[in-house]
């Protein structure tokens, strides 16, 4: 097996020394999405928002190393606040509507850039 790595710039840059995603010939691992706009380098107000920006992400990352939401194995959603856990959980929602992946919700001291939200994915690939 191999491992590549994958970037996008259709979601926000890594804040670190990591990269957006890795994947092999099978799996795109995709490293926690912040909810940074791409095209500007802002965090929209609010959890909404930000959940919504973070999935826009993260669907992005996973386009590019072939896989997309549908095929998400596992998510970890980092919260800075566990009492937006409803409000970020309906868009959530949105996004995962047919047999949502498994997931671990963690409520975090505090975020890169202030964010009240990242998530990361494990995905099976459908497509090179």
């Amino acid at each position: 097996m191999t491992k590549t790595i994958v970037s996008t710039p259709k979601a926000a840059p890594a804040v670190g020394p990591y990269s957006q995603a890795t994947q092999s010939e099978q799996m795109v691992f995709a490293s926690g999405q912040l909810p940074i706009d791409p095209a500007t380098g802002t965090i929209p107000d609010g959890i909404e928002a930000q959940t919504r920006q973070s999935l826009a992400n993260l669907t992005a990352v996973l386009e590019a190393g072939g896989a997309t939401l549908a095929s998400v194995m596992k998510t970890t959603v980092f919260l800075k606040n566990m009492n937006d856990f409803a409000a970020m959980n309906a868009i959530y929602a949105g996004a995962f509507t047919d047999a949502p992946p498994a997931r671990s919700t963690i409520e975090v001291a505090r975020l890169p850039r202030d964010a009240l939200v990242e998530i990361e994915a494990i995905a099976l690939r459908v497509r090179s």
